[in-house]
């Protein structure tokens, strides 16, 4: 981290606790906008695969009492 950087970190960890979480929830966002769109597009793939897999009878599918039971035994041994 840079000396900038360090000071001006410095300074929002001084600010009231508010403000901290409003400058923490900008920056986050920031981040997510560097490559929103290829996720965009990573999940469009996803979507139309597991659509086509559900139209050709491929996908294994279960309700969800059968899976809240899978889950409950794998997961937590009951």
């Amino acid at each position: 981290m840079t000396n900038a950087a360090s000071t001006l970190l410095q300074q929002v960890l001084d600010l009231p606790e508010h403000d901290r979480a409003e400058i923490a929830a900008r920056l986050l966002e920031s981040l997510d906008e560097v490559d929103q769109e290829g996720i965009d597009d990573a999940w469009a793939r996803e979507i139309e695969r597991r659509c086509a897999a559900l139209d050709s009878g491929e996908a294994v599918t279960s309700d969800w009492e059968t899976f809240r039971a899978r889950v409950e035994r794998n997961v937590f041994g009951r």
